[in-house]
């Protein structure tokens, strides 16, 4: 069946990245911990081990003690902004309004009204995401300067819950690319290693969080470009279930997999984010009516490992992530996180995913196919900037190949070549049986375990440039997200360790995958794994010297 799915690119892609299995199940001990940590960086002398706090209760708290105005909190976010930006380049605009939000704040204060849940938190928007007062340009050079005469949902929502949105976030040309360098206006660098790429395609989104440039930002997921950028930044990243979060004021890639998730450096303000902006929303016909839990009332504190606060838990480690194409110090951080889900009591074996590997073909198929049929609408008439010609069809022609980029284009011909007469029945018609077999394949997983496990990403951060001339080995380092947006399920990625690089390390995340609509357990696990993992403060360097331990 593989054969007839995949074009002769997508073929080469497989084979470039083929995994072999290991033909007996892994066990996972405490020794694992011990292998890993020969192949991480040994923790700096100045880092704590303090695990993280929530900055957004932090700042409520703040407020509401009045230890703190909401213009000094913002007034620090900002200069950290100012001071960083020109290294990391995590913006594309910046909101000149920030201050004066914050001060509304403080008169809401000082007049004793309610405060909405984030009050006074900077809150970054991927620019694919639509803003009312600020340009939305999906990151091409078509939708320069476009500006959007409604909020997307999720803006929405942030703004009736107090949020200030800090400005707009860059990321890889309508969210197709996985290193943020296929933006049609500027490269972002990777806060733990300026010489290295942050992920994408919400890298810039990742990169601010992770520099501090605001508390929490939004992103989207169509196949992990919320949670490799996480990975590559040492921040927590939640890609919710399909149909969770409104896609109203979501530039559309592809329909049917795209997804608004979240990203924090704390399980709490992903979760109290996801709270924010998720619910049924009448604009969108594929949101859920299901009711949203309050996610905060997962978490609870922990101190002693040895109160087996996972008890009862079963967690499933997808052999098919753990083989040939993934790097040996990634493998032992999942092999020695594995076992500290063992030691909170869980009960950990090792699950098959026959699917796996087909998941990565089938993705960039369909993907491309959609991405080609929402991208019609940017012809320079409806919407995007307009090159003059004296001819409607040269109008359409010269708009399209003067506004779009090179990895744009590539993907509408992929996609369009796979719809085509002839073809249709060959390639998307058998992606979509191969999704198919996906979800079964993860139902009869979670069937049998309550969470799975495996690497967000087979290596860390790539140095920038490294794999832009190589499409078909950037595409391989989706290998471990794509299935997931095919079967439409949450995952959360946390760190949970270095590997040596840069000055410091360079982060590595952990991927947990639940059923549908199951996020509160992600975050209930995730939130009591940060607080136990020892020895790693995921501050890069760029910003710890103005952090406090």
């Amino acid at each position: 069946m593989l054969s007839s799915v995949q074009n002769p690119r997508l073929f080469l892609l497989q084979c470039r990245f083929h995994l072999h299995f290991p033909p007996k199940p892994r066990q996972f001990h405490s020794s694992a911990v011990v292998r890993a940590s020969q192949m991480v960086t040994e923790p700096q002398p100045q880092a704590s081990t303090t695990p993280p706090f929530s900055e957004i209760l932090s700042i409520r708290k703040s407020l509401l003690s009045r230890q703190r105005r909401a213009v000094e909190i913002v007034q620090d976010y900002l200069n950290r902004l100012r001071q960083t930006e020109p290294q990391i380049q995590s913006f594309l605009h910046v909101s000149e309004d920030a201050m004066k939000e914050a001060a509304a704040v403080d008169r809401k204060i000082v007049r004793n009204e309610e405060l909405g849940p984030l009050a006074g938190v900077l809150v970054g928007v991927k620019d694919n995401i639509c803003t009312v007062d600020m340009p939305s340009t999906g990151g091409s050079r078509i939708l320069e300067d476009y500006r959007p005469a409604f909020d997307a949902t999720a803006v929405k929502k942030l703004r009736d819950s107090g949020a200030i949105i800090v400005g707009k976030t860059n990321l890889d040309e309508f969210g197709m690319g996985s290193t943020t360098e296929s933006s049609g206006f500027q490269v972002t660098a990777n806060p733990w290693d300026t010489s290295r790429v942050p992920g994408g395609s919400s890298g810039g989104s990742a990169a601010a969080v992770s520099a501090r440039q605001c508390v929490v930002s939004l992103g989207s997921d169509t196949g992990g470009s919320v949670r490799q950028p996480a990975s590559f930044c040492g921040v927590v990243g939640l890609k919710p279930t399909y149909g969770r979060v409104s896609r109203f004021g979501l530039m559309a890639y592809a329909s049917s997999l795209d997804v608004i998730g979240c990203f924090g450096t704390s399980v709490v303000d992903t979760g109290i984010l996801l709270k924010a902006i998720s619910g049924h929303d009448r604009f969108d016909a594929t949101s859920s009516k299901r009711e949203v839990p309050d996610f905060l009332s997962q978490f609870i504190s922990v101190k002693p490992v040895e109160s087996k606060p996972l008890k009862g838990l079963r967690v499933g480690v997808i052999r098919e992530t753990l083989g040939e194409g993934v790097d040996m110090g990634v493998i032992s951080l999942i092999q020695a996180a594995a076992s500290h889900l063992e030691e909170l009591g869980s009960t950990v074996t090792e699950v098959s995913l026959p699917s796996f590997s087909l998941g990565l073909p089938a993705y960039y198929i369909l993907a491309s196919s959609e991405a080609s049929s929402n991208l019609s609408r940017y012809d320079g008439v409806r919407y995007g900037k307009q090159i003059a010609a004296k001819e409607l069809t040269s109008l359409y022609g010269d708009s399209r190949a003067n506004g779009f980029g090179a990895e744009v284009k590539m993907r509408i011909l992929m996609g369009t070549y796979a719809l085509s007469a002839g073809y249709y029945d060959a390639y998307y018609k058998r992606a979509q049986q191969v999704r198919t077999l996906v979800q079964k394949s993860f139902k009869a997983a979670l069937d049998a375990n309550d969470i799975l496990i495996s690497p967000a990403a087979p290596s860390t951060a790539y140095k920038i440039g490294e794999k832009k001339n190589d499409p078909l080995a950037m595409y391989a380092g989706d290998i471990m997200t794509v299935n997931v947006n095919l079967a439409g399920l949450p995952a959360l990625v946390l760190p949970c360790g270095f590997v040596e690089g840069g000055s410091a390390g360079l982060p590595v995340g952990l991927q947990m995958i639940g059923g549908a609509f199951d996020e509160g357990r992600l975050l209930k696990v995730g939130h009591i794994f940060e607080q136990t993992l020892q020895g790693c403060r995921f501050v890069p360097p760029l910003v710890a010297d103005g952090l406090a331990c």
